[in-house]
C-alpha cells in the first residue's frame, strides 16, 4: 500500500468503553451505537471496535502488522519490558534561565535528552527573540556545543543561567540569517501552502472558531448569549439545496492580508564582494526597499548589517552615515523604517498565537486543487532556491549532495535491542524517507520538465535515463523490449507500483541483512518516473556482471547464490513465499527463493541489495488468462478470466493474509472433525461417519465455492483468527512473526463468504457446532496437536493432521503452512521435472486464491457497506475499502456490478455512485495521461482546460484555444520542434472534443473495468447515475494533480466552456512512497484500545498517552497516525467528563487532518463533526454550529446530499439547532436526516426510530402536537416490533406518547375556551418547554455513538469481572457468537442505536 492517500490509517479505531452495538431483533440487529458504525470486527483478531467514523472500515488494521516490522524486536519480553523501557525516556524536565541581549531573563524547560540546538530552534521562534539567528549559548562563560545532550554538560541544573552571546557571521550564517528573516516575514502568508512548497499545507479551522479554542471558551460567557447567535446557515447548506459552490472550500483568513513591511528584500547585483572588500569582512550585499519607498542598499558583514552607500548603479561599499550597525536585520530595519517595526512587531503577535499545528511542516507534500489568485511577489530567496539545487537546507550540510543510498542504509542498520534504540532507528528511517521522497519529487519535475542532463543524451526521448542529487531517474516507458511480451508500455506503466510494493513489503519484514532501494514513485504531466537510490558501484559496471542472483532476461539465463537464499529465506515465511527450483538456459536446475526477476546485486559497500521487486507477490489468475488452465466454477461465472492491459497483474498482499487465514480456519476445523471421528469411531458409535467425511473431503477437490462454504461455518465459530492462533499455536507463532508483516485482519472472512447462496455443505455453521458434542474439546486437542512438529504425536493424529494440511494445500505435512510460488505462469520460466506435482499443487492454490478474492471479499465488502461498517466517501476512500480486503482496482467492475445484483442495491446507492465516478474518473486519467504527452510546455494550460471543458463542460462544441501564440509568429515556430519525450505533432490535443473524449471513456470502462457506460456526455452520465460535476472535478484534478483557480464554474451553460486557460494555475506530481512505521507506539496504541474495549478508560487513557509520545518521537509532530491517536484520546477525556481537554485533544486531531490528509479529506469531515459535538458539551453553541455547517458543506462537495453519513451530520446540525430554539429550522435538518435514514438503513431501522423521537421533540416544542404525535408513534411502533413491550425504550416511548397526548388534549381545550368565551376566556397557562441544554446533550451523545452509563463503584468492579469473564470465555472460543460478529454487551437494558 503505498499511495498517498493509501494508507490513511485512519481509523485507528475509535473505541469506548460503551460504544457498544446491540443485538435487537431483525434490522436492529445490525445498527452500530447511534453512529451506524461501531460494530466490533470478529473477523479480526483484536477484537477491538473499528469505529468507522474514520470512514474506512477497520483500517485499524491496514497496519496492523507493519507493527513490529523486525522479527527480534519482541524479544525483549514483550510489553512488560517496553513499559518500564519508556521510563528510561522520559527523565524529568528541569528550568534553566536564559538571558538575551536587550530582553528580560526568561525561564525555560528542557529535558535532559535535549540537545542544545533544540534550545537555539526555541529561541529562533519566540517572539522576542526570533530574529537572533547567529549565536552561541554561554555557561559561565564556557560555549556549549551545539550537538551535545544537556544531560552530558557540566555544571548545568536547575535554575542555571545561560547567556545569548552574539557570534561574527561567515557566508553560510549570513544566508541562514536573511532566508530566516524572510520566513518570519511570510509566516503568515500562505502562498506556500497553495504552491505546494516546503511541505506547507492548509488549514482552515481557526477561521471557524474564531482563534484559538481554549482562549475563546474561556473569554466568552458560556450558554447565555443563545440569543445574539446568528444560526442561519448560507443557503447553499440548507438540505435540497442544488448548488453547489466551490468558493466557500478556501475561506479567505483576514489575518493572510499580511501586514506588508517591506517592499523588496532581494539579493544586490554588486554580489559577491570584490576581493579588497571581502578582507573588510564583506559577505555579501542586499537590496532593500522599505514601505515608504526608500531604496538602500545593505552590507553583511562579520559584524552585522549595515547601511552602504551603494546605489542601483554605483558602487560604493562604504558604510553610510550613520550606518545602523546591528547585529540582526530586524533591529538594523526597525531603526531606518517605522512601518517596518510597527508591522513586523505585530506580525510576531500574530504568528506567535497561532497554533503550532497551523505552522509545522508535514512529512509529506500535500498538494491543493484549487487555489485563489495569489499575487506573486518579489523573494530574493526563493528566486535562489530555484536556480540552485538546494533540497532542505544543502548548503549547509558539509559535502553538499547527500549520498541518499548510505543514508537509507546505515538507518537501518542501527542497532534496535531496546526501546529507546528502535526509537532512534525508526526515526531515522522516517525522517529519511521523508526527505528522500521529497527530493525525489523535486528531481524527478526537473526531469520531465527538461532541467536535467541526461546519462545517454544520443537516445531518443523515451530511453533517456538521469541521475540528479545522487538519485537515479527512468520514464515508464518499455524502452527496451524489456515488457514486450508482458504488455510494453502498459507493463513497464505498472512495473514501478508493483516494485514499490515489494520495497513497502521487504522494507516491513526488515531482515537484517537484506537492503532494497529507496523507491519513489512520481506521476507528473502525463509521464512516470521512478526514483531510486543508487547501488554504490553499479553505474561502473555492466548488469550482467553484478547480477549473481536472479535472473535480467526474465528467467532465460538464472543464477542463484547462498547468501541471498539464506537472507531470503528469512523472508519467505512473512511473505509467504515458496521456495522452488527453476531452469537455467543449460536445462539446470536453480534455487531461488522469490520471482526469477528478483536480482541479487551486491554492491561495492558489501552490501547485499535486491531490486526488481514487481513479482513479489504471486499473479493474479482472474486478469491472466492462460492457454489450457480452467479457473474455479465461480471465478467463470463472474467472466473471469479477463484480458488485461499487461501479464505483471497480482494478488495484493493483503489478500494473500486474508486467503491464509481463511485456510488455517478451514485446517483447524478439519483436524477437529476428523478428532471427533476417531473419538467417535473409538465409541463404536459410528454414526455420523458419512456427515463428517463428506465436509472434510470437500475442500479435496479445490472447488471454491464448497470451500468456501466451509470457510463460512469456520468463520462462525469464533476462533478470533491472528491472536487464537497466535496464543493457542506455537507452530503459528513462526507465523506470528509471518504476519508481523502485515498481520491477517484485512479481510473480514465472515458469513459473507456464503452470501451468494452457494453453500452446498451439508452442515451450515451453527448447526454443526450443535450437532457434534465436545466440538470445542477437539478443536483444542487439535490446536495441541498442531503445536508440536509432527514428533511425539501418535501416528493416528499425524494422519489426522497430514489430511488437513493435504485439503487446505499447505506445503508442509506436518504443520500449516501455506506459501506461493511467485513464478508460475511467468512467461519464459521453466520448472524441472520433478516439480511438476508440487508446481499443480502452486496452480490449484493460485485459482483456489483468485476465486476466493471473488467469491469472499467481494460479497463481503458488499456486506459490510450494507450494515455500514465501511462507508467509504470519496475515490480515496473507496479504493482503501478495497484494498484492506486485499481487492485491487481493477475489479472494481465487478464489484459495482455484483452490487448492481444485490437485491439490497436501493441501500447501495451512495456506494454505487462513488464506485461509478471512481470508475470514469480514473478512465478519464487513463485517457488524460496520453493526452499530456503529446503537449509542449506552452500549451500546457491551454491543453489541461480544453481537456476538462470536454471533460465537464455542456457545451457541446468545445473548441481548444490554439493560442495565438504570445510570443512569435505561427510559421516560425512549426520549425522549432520541441524535444518532448514522445513529442509528435504538438497540437494534436486541441482536435479533442466531448463526444469523442466520452466515446473513449466509455470504450475504456468496457475494456479496462469490464463495466457498461452508456452514456455520451457528461450530461447524459449525472443524469443516468445521479453524479455531481464538482465531485468529478475533484476527483479528476486530485487524481491527475491539477489545481484549479477557486471560483465558482459554469458547468451547465450550453454557450461558452466551463473553463479558460487562465483558470488552470498549475500541475502536481502525484508521489507513491514508502511509509515507514513507529511499531512500538503502534503496540501502545493497540493495547491502550484493547484496555479502553475491557472498560479499564484510566489506563487505557494512559498506554494511549504513551503512544502519542512514542509517535511524536518517531514522525515529529505531524502524522496521520497521530491524529488518529489524539481522536481517540479526545473521546476517552470526553466519557471520562474532561470537556476542554477532549477540545483541546480533537482541536489537533482536525488541524493535524487539514494539515496531513486535506482540507476536505473524508477523514477532515469526520474530525469536524466530533469536534463540534464537544464544543457544545463546553457551551459554545455558536462554534458547534459553525463546524457542523462546515462539515456539511465538505461533506456535500465531496459525495453529495445522498450518503448515509449526512443523516448522522443533519441530526447533528437539528438537535443544536432545537437547542438554541431555531425550530423551523431544525425540522429541516432532522427530516433530512430521517429520510436518509430510512432509504439506508430501512423503515424499520432503530436508527429510524431515533429519528422520528427527535422530530417529535422539534414539534412538541412548536406545540404542533398532532405532528408530534404522528411521529412519536411512528418511533414507539419500531421499538415494540424490535425490541418488544417490556423493553425500557419502548416504555419511554409510550410514556412520551402519554405525555404528549395530554398536552394536545389541554391545548385543545384551551382553544376550545377561547372560541366559546371570546377574549375574555381563563385561560389555563401551557407549558412550552424549551429543550434544556443537558437533554440535548443526552441525544447529541447517542445519536454520535457515545453512551454513558451511569454506574456506582460496584456496578464498575462487576462489570469488569464480567468482561474479563466474557473475554476468557471468548479466547477458548466457547461462546458461539451469533453471526452478526455482535461485540460484547455490557448493559441489555440500554437499546443503542
Amino acid at each position: 500500500m503505498v499511495s498517498k492517500t493509501d494508507d490513511i490509517p485512519a481509523s485507528v479505531p475509535d473505541c469506548n468503553p460503551v460504544d457498544l452495538q446491540r443485538d435487537g431483533a431483525g434490522d436492529g440487529a445490525q445498527e452500530g451505537t447511534g453512529t451506524s458504525k461501531s460494530s466490533v470486527k470478529e473477523s479480526c483478531g483484536c477484537g477491538h471496535s473499528a469505529d468507522t467514523a474514520m470512514v474506512n472500515g477497520d483500517g485499524a488494521h491496514t497496519e496492523e502488522g507493519e507493527l513490529k516490522q523486525d522479527g527480534n524486536s519482541e524479544a525483549d519480553g514483550g510489553e512488560d519490558s517496553s513499559e518500564q523501557e519508556v521510563i528510561v525516556i522520559q527523565d524529568t524536565g528541569f528550568t534553566i534561565k536564559i538571558q538575551a541581549p536587550g530582553t528580560e531573563p526568561f525561564d525555560l524547560q528542557v529535558s535532559p535528552q535535549e540537545m542544545v540546538q533544540e534550545i537555539h530552534q526555541v529561541l529562533m521562534d519566540r517572539e522576542d527573540t526570533c530574529h537572533r539567528t547567529c549565536f552561541s549559548l554561554q555557561l559561565d562563560g564556557n560555549v556549549l556545543d551545539n550537538f551535545a545532550e544537556l544531560k552530558s554538560i557540566e555544571g548545568l541544573q536547575e535554575g542555571s543561567l545561560l547567556k545569548v552571546v552574539e557570534e561574527p557571521y561567515t557566508v553560510r550564517e549570513a544566508r541562514i540569517h536573511v532566508r530566516h528573516i524572510r520566513d518570519l516575514l511570510k509566516s503568515l502568508d500562505p502562498s506556500d501552502a497553495y504552491n505546494g512548497v516546503d511541505c506547507n499545507s492548509l488549514s482552515f479551522l481557526s477561521i471557524f472558531t474564531d482563534g484559538d479554542l481554549g482562549d475563546s471558551g474561556k473569554r466568552k460567557k458560556k450558554g447565555t448569549e443563545l440569543e445574539q447567535i446568528d444560526c442561519t446557515p448560507p443557503e447553499h447548506i440548507l438540505p435540497g439545496s442544488k448548488e453547489r459552490p466551490v468558493v466557500p472550500l478556501q475561506p479567505q483568513n483576514k489575518d493572510w492580508k499580511p501586514m506588508q513591511c517591506l517592499k523588496v528584500l532581494t539579493m544586490s547585483g554588486w554580489n559577491p564582494p570584490p576581493g579588497n572588500r571581502k578582507m573588510h569582512g564583506d559577505l555579501m550585499y542586499l537590496y532593500i526597499v522599505t514601505v515608504e519607498e526608500r531604496h538602500v542598499s545593505v552590507t553583511a558583514s562579520t559584524r552585522g548589517f549595515y547601511l552602504n552607500q551603494s546605489t542601483t548603479y554605483t558602487f560604493n561599499p562604504k558604510p553610510a552615515n550613520p550606518s545602523f550597525l546591528s547585529h540582526s536585520l530586524v533591529e538594523l530595519l526597525s531603526q531606518i523604517s517605522p512601518a517596518f517595526k510597527k508591522n513586523f512587531t505585530s506580525l510576531q503577535k500574530k504568528r506567535v498565537q497561532r497554533h503550532p499545528f497551523e505552522r509545522i511542516a508535514t512529512p509529506f507534500q500535500v498538494y491543493s486543487w484549487t487555489a485563489p489568485q495569489v499575487d506573486h511577489a518579489m523573494d530574493c530567496v526563493r528566486a535562489e532556491d530555484a536556480y540552485t539545487s538546494r533540497l532542505g537546507y544543502e548548503e549547509h550540510i558539509p559535502g553538499q549532495t547527500r549520498d541518499w543510498n548510505e543514508e537509507l542504509q546505515t538507518t537501518r542498520e542501527l542497532p534496535r535491542k531496546n526501546l529507546p534504540e528502535r526509537l532512534l532507528r525508526e526515526r531515522a528511517i522516517f525522517k529519511v524517507h521523508s526527505d528522500f521522497a521529497a527530493a525525489a519529487t523535486r528531481g524527478a519535475m526537473a526531469v520531465i520538465d527538461g532541467n536535467v542532463m541526461a546519462i545517454n543524451p544520443g537516445e531518443e526521448t523515451r530511453m533517456q535515463m538521469f541521475i540528479w542529487n545522487n538519485i537515479f531517474f527512468s520514464l515508464g516507458f518499455d524502452v527496451r523490449d524489456h515488457y514486450r511480451e508482458l504488455g510494453g508500455d502498459a507493463a513497464a506503466h505498472a512495473a514501478p507500483t508493483n516494485d514499490l510494493n515489494g520495497v513497502q513489503a521487504y522494507g516491513a519484514v526488515d531482515v537484517e541483512g537484506l537492503y532494497t532501494l529507496g523507491t519513489v514513485v512520481v506521476d507528473y504531466r502525463g509521464y512516470r518516473v521512478t526514483a531510486q537510490s543508487i547501488i554504490p558501484g553499479i553505474l561502473e559496471r555492466e548488469q550482467e556482471q553484478s547480477v549473481i542472483y536472479g535472473s535480467i532476461d526474465f528467467g532465460k539465463t538464472v543464477v542463484s547464490h547462498d547468501k541471498y537464499l539464506e537472507l531470503l529465506d528469512k523472508t519467505s515465511r512473512p511473505l509467504k513465499v515458496q521456495q522452488h527450483n527453476v531452469l537455467n538456459e543449460k536445462d539446470e536446475s536453480v534455487e531461488l527463493c522469490s520471482s526469477v526477476e528478483c536480482k541479487g546485486i551486491i554492491g561495492n559497500d558489501g552490501r547485499h541489495y535486491i531490486l526488481d521487486l514487481l513479482r513479489t507477490f504471486p499473479p493474479d489468475l482472474n486478469f491472466l488468462p492462460v492457454e489450457g488452465e480452467e479457473l474455479s466454477a465461480e471465478s467463470q461465472r463472474q467472466g473471469f478470466p479477463r484480458q488485461h492491459r499487461h501479464r505483471l497483474a497480482c494478488l495484493r498482499q493483503e489478500l494473500i493474509e486474508a486467503f491464509v487465514e481463511h485456510r488455517y480456519l478451514l485446517f483447524m476445523k478439519m483436524a477437529a472433525l476428523q478428532l471427533m471421528q476417531q473419538k467417535a469411531n473409538k465409541d463404536s458409535n459410528k454414526t455420523d461417519m458419512p456427515a463428517i467425511t463428506e465436509t472434510s473431503e470437500a475442500p479435496t477437490d479445490g472447488k471454491a465455492d464448497t470451500t468456501q462454504t466451509t470457510a463460512a461455518e469456520v468463520s462462525t465459530d469464533s476462533t478470533g483468527p491472528v491472536d487464537n492462533s497466535a496464543s493457542t499455536a506455537p507452530q503459528v507463532a513462526t507465523e506470528s512473526e509471518e504476519n508481523s508483516s502485515k498481520p491477517t485482519t484485512n479481510g473480514p472472512v465472515d458469513p459473507a463468504g456464503t452470501q451468494n447462496g452457494e453453500c452446498k455443505s451439508p452442515l451450515e455453521g451453527k448447526e454443526l457446532e450443535e450437532s457434534i458434542p465436545g466440538l470445542a474439546q477437539a478443536k483444542e486437542l487439535a490446536e495441541t496437536l498442531v503445536t508440536e512438529d509432527g514428533s511425539g504425536i501418535d501416528p493416528k493424529s499425524r494422519e489426522v493432521v497430514l489430511n488437513a494440511c493435504k485439503a487446505v494445500g499447505s506445503i508442509s505435512t506436518t504443520s500449516f503452512d501455506i506459501r506461493f510460488n511467485p513464478d508460475i505462469f511467468s512467461p519464459g520460466v521453466r520448472f524441472p521435472e520433478d516439480a511438476l506435482e508440487d508446481i499443480q499443487k502452486q496452480k490449484q492454490l493460485l485459482k483456489d486464491a483468485a476465486a476466493f478474492l471473488v467469491t469472499c471479499q467481494v460479497p463481503s465488502l458488499v456486506k459490510d457497506c450494507l450494515d455500514h461498517s465501511t462507508l467509504p466517501m470519496d475515490g480515496a476512500t473507496l479504493t482503501e475499502a478495497l484494498h484492506q480486503r486485499g481487492i485491487n482496482v481493477r475489479y472494481l467492475g465487478t464489484v459495482l456490478e455484483f452490487v448492481d445484483k444485490t437485491p439490497a442495491k436501493p441501500q447501495l446507492e451512495h456506494f454505487y455512485r462513488i464506485g461509478v465516478i471512481e470508475l470514469i474518473t480514473r478512465c478519464a486519467k487513463h485517457i488524460f495521461r496520453t493526452y499530456l504527452q503529446g503537449v509542449e510546455l506552452s500549451a500546457l494550460s491551454a491543453a489541461v482546460s480544453h481537456f476538462l471543458n470536454c471533460f465537464l463542460s455542456s457545451f457541446p462544441d468545445a473548441v481548444a484555444h490554439l493560442a495565438a501564440d504570445e510570443l512569435v509568429s505561427r510559421r516560425k515556430s512549426r520549425k522549432r520542434r520541441n524535444r518532448v519525450p514522445g513529442g509528435g505533432d504538438n497540437t494534436a490535443w486541441a482536435s479533442l472534443t466531448p463526444s469523442e473524449l466520452w466515446k473513449n471513456i466509455a470504450a475504456e470502462a468496457q475494456s479496462y473495468y469490464h463495466f457498461k457506460i452508456q452514456c455520451e456526455s457528461v450530461d447524459q452520465v449525472v443524469e443516468k447515475y445521479g453524479l455531481q460535476k464538482i465531485t468529478l472535478l475533484r476527483e479528476i484534478s486530485v487524481k491527475t494533480g491539477i489545481q484549479i483557480l477557486l471560483k465558482e464554474y459554469n458547468f451547465d451553460s450550453r454557450h461558452k466552456p466551463a473553463f479558460t486557460e487562465e483558470d488552470i494555475l498549475n500541475i502536481f506530481p502525484v508521489v507513491k512512497h514508502v511509509n515507514p512505521k513507529a511499531s512500538d507506539a503502534f503496540h501502545f496504541f493497540q493495547s491502550g484500545q484493547a484496555k479502553v474495549q475491557q472498560g479499564f478508560l484510566k489506563e487505557g487513557c494512559e498506554l494511549i498517552n504513551e503512544a502519542l509520545n512514542l509517535f511524536n518521537n518517531v514522525y515529529g509532530a505531524m502524522h496521520v497516525e497521530i491524529c488518529a491517536c489524539l481522536r481517540l484520546l479526545a473521546r476517552l477525556n470526553y466519557i471520562m467528563g474532561d470537556h476542554p481537554e477532549a477540545l483541546s485533544n480533537q482541536q489537533k486531531a482536525v488541524l493535524m487532518s487539514e494539515r496531513v490528509l486535506g482540507i476536505e479529506h473524508p477523514n477532515t469531515i469526520q474530525e469536524y463533526m466530533h469536534l463540534a459535538l464537544y464544543c457544545f458539551a463546553n457551551g459554545q453553541l455558536s462554534t458547534a454550529l459553525k463546524l457542523l455547517y462546515r462539515a456539511r458543506y465538505l461533506m456535500l462537495l465531496v459525495c453529495g446530499e445522498d450518503h448515509p453519513e449526512m443523516a448522522l451530520i443533519d441530526s447533528n446540525i437539528g438537535l443544536v439547532l432545537h437547542g438554541v430554539m431555531e425550530y423551523d429550522l431544525s425540522l429541516r435538518f432532522l427530516e433530512n436526516a430521517l429520510t436518509i435514514n430510512t432509504k439506508y438503513h430501512g423503515a424499520r431501522s432503530l436508527k429510524v426510530a431515533l429519528s422520528h423521537h427527535l422530530v417529535a421533540r422539534v414539534y412538541e416544542s412548536k406545540a404542533e402536537f398532532r405532528s408530534a404525535l404522528q411521529h412519536e408513534k411512528e418511533g414507539y411502533t419500531i421499538y415494540k416490533n424490535q425490541m418488544g413491550e417490556a423493553h425500557e425504550k419502548t416504555k419511554e416511548s409510550s410514556e412520551y406518547l402519554k405525555y404528549l397526548t395530554q398536552q394536545a388534549v389541554a391545548l385543545q381545550r384551551t382553544m376550545n375556551e377561547i372560541y366559546k368565551n371570546g377574549s375574555n376566556a381563563s385561560i389555563m397557562p401551557l407549558k412550552f418547554t424549551a429543550p434544556s441544554m443537558a437533554s440535548i446533550l443526552e441525544q447529541l451523545n447517542i445519536i454520535n455513538g457515545i453512551i454513558f452509563i451511569p454506574l456506582s463503584q460496584r456496578d464498575l468492579e462487576n462489570l469488569k469481572a464480567e468482561v474479563q469473564r466474557r473475554q476468557q470465555l471468548q479466547e477458548l472460543g466457547k461462546n458461539e457468537e451469533p453471526a452478526e460478529g455482535s461485540p460484547l454487551e455490557l448493559e441489555d437494558k440500554i437499546p443503542v442505536d
